[in-house]
């Protein structure tokens, strides 16, 4: 097939738009759909300047998502006075696997010439998760130590850095994954939770002192074109999925979701386009009943949280009990 904007040779196609474009227009097309993303939900403010300027820091773990998403980002902003990009890599402690994706996240940022910070699980936090796996106290699944872990650094890190927002490469397929999980599990807290702290545009979000505001500027795009882009990009991604996945339940709503998808190509974009309008609303009615009860700070490590102690403290001394 031809491209539909120039003619020459297509390199894919999209069954949800009858799109056919050649490399630099798909290339292109997505570049537009992450530029979009962050104009509409206002990631750069009208007052941010070369003398007042935005701090965004990207998690950056090697994977492909990640990767396009700090090429495009600095290809965009890298020469703009009023946004400084900070790379965080975070260690969790797998053998061969994270060492080879932070070769990946080096040869991106020192290409670019990116400021980089590396932090890891054994020094933060004094575990490892090949560790955590064979000791696993609380029996659960290793995504779910490592979620806790990943996120409390991420944020805590990116306050040092004295960041305005934190971005993340979550991709079309991710969200739409995370908000069927949601309306599966009829979970509406969950979901005004979720607009408020990284889904909604920025002028329609609750404000929070206790967090770095979140952003997700691939989220329109499907997970096969971010990886696609990093190919035609030649991008240095570790595509390799991490040896201790065990989301069972996000698998089967992944494959769901792709067979869907293939009869019904679209299915991903109405569903966030939906989910998104209805979060809000999940949004506002739960602010409306908040008791007002304000976070507190761990007596462990200082982070926030509703408790006496964090969920990420309460899961280390229990590995550390083992």
């Amino acid at each position: 097939m031809d491209c539909d904007r120039c003619g020459r040779e297509a390199v894919m196609h999209a069954a949800y738009s009858g799109a056919h474009l050649c490399d630099e227009h798909f290339r292109a097309s997505v570049e537009k759909r992450v530029r979009r993303r962050i104009r509409e939900d206002g990631l750069l403010p009208a007052d941010a300047s070369p003398e007042n300027p935005q701090t965004w820091v990207i998690g950056l773990s090697g994977g492909k998502d990640s990767v396009v998403l700090t090429h495009v980002l600095d290809s965009t902003f890298g020469k703009d006075p009023r946004v400084e990009l900070v790379a965080l890599s975070i260690h969790e402690g797998i053998e061969g696997y994270r060492d080879e994706s932070l070769d990946a996240c080096r040869e991106l940022t020192a290409d670019r010439d990116l400021r980089h910070e590396v932090v890891s699980y054994a020094d933060e936090l004094g575990v490892r998760m090949d560790d955590v796996v064979e000791k696993d106290p609380e029996d659960m699944a290793a995504c779910a130590y490592c979620g806790v872990f990943r996120r409390d650094l991420l944020e805590s890190y990116a306050e040092e850095l004295d960041a305005d927002k934190l971005l993340t490469g979550h991709n079309l397929d991710d969200e739409a994954q995370t908000a069927l999980m949601n309306f599966f599990e009829g979970d509406l807290k969950q979901m005004a939770n979720h607009f408020d702290a990284s889904l909604g545009p920025f002028d329609r979000r609750a404000e929070s002192s206790h967090f770095v505001p979140r952003a997700k500027p691939l989220r329109d795009v499907p997970e096969k074109e971010v990886a696609l882009y990093a190919h035609l990009a030649d991008l240095p991604a570790h595509i390799t999925e991490c040896p201790h996945a065990s989301e069972a339940y996000r698998g089967e709503i992944q494959r769901l979701l792709l067979d869907v998808e293939e009869d019904h190509p679209g299915t991903r974009h109405s569903i966030m386009a939906g989910y998104e309008e209805l979060a809000e609303l999940a949004a506002e009615r739960y602010r409306e009943n908040d008791d007002g009860r304000d976070l507190g700070e761990c007596e462990r490590c200082g982070s926030s949280t509703g408790g006496r102690i964090c969920r990420k403290c309460r899961l280390v001394e229990s590995i550390e009990a083992v």
